[in-house]
């Protein structure tokens, strides 16, 4: 039984997605609202709603080149556009009719889509799977041009989570995550992405 779904922090206009680098690439995007040099455009880009799954991930903003956390606001109609766009990582036998049809499709595809498993703040496995998605450098120039509407800068949040969480302090770390709720797609999406 497979236990995907997308959730988010999001309201009417936008929705959050995370992502970690260093300060050579996060600082001006936090200034500007933007990528820029040394930022690739150039390869693919991965944009996750879940919180907890990148700080495993980035090791709560530990890992090298990663010790800055951005909290990347972008348009909920273009993150729509992407999900209904996106082709998954592996021929799922229910969505797609041979692993051949799946290849043509993934190989044409500007977004790519995976499931991995969520985290608890403890960094621990769930059941869930939580959405990444892979903004290929075909359609990387109109995200970041047109999708974003905002990028904040969740690092002192994420070093006080870190902080409580050493320290044994797991509710007060958890009243401090983002508000992330199941996101509401249409059926055509959630066939093509397998979300059950």
């Amino acid at each position: 039984m497979k236990h995907q779904e997308i959730r988010a922090d999001y309201d009417n206009k936008t929705i959050t997605v995370y992502q970690a680098y260093n300060k050579n690439i996060a600082l001006p995007a936090i200034k500007n609202n933007r990528f820029e040099k040394p930022f690739s455009f150039n390869r693919m880009t991965w944009i996750k709603p879940s919180y907890l799954w990148l700080m495993e991930r980035s090791n709560w903003a530990n890992k090298s080149n990663q010790e800055y956390i951005l909290g990347i606001k972008i348009k909920r109609e273009c993150w729509e556009k992407a999900l209904a766009m996106g082709i998954l990582t592996h021929p799922d036998k229910d969505i797609y009719s041979s692993g051949i049809d799946w290849e043509k499709m993934f190989d044409q595809a500007k977004v790519h889509i995976q499931w991995d498993p969520e985290r608890t703040l403890k960094g621990g496995k769930l059941q869930e799977r939580s959405i990444q998605v892979g903004i290929s450098r075909f359609l990387i120039e109109e995200y970041n041009d047109n999708w974003i509407e905002e990028i904040v800068d969740m690092t002192p949040l994420t070093k006080k989570i870190y902080q409580l969480r050493k320290q044994g302090k797991y509710t007060e770390a958890k009243r401090l995550l983002p508000k992330e709720r199941i996101y509401p797609v249409s059926k055509s999406i959630e066939t093509s992405l397998g979300i059950k």
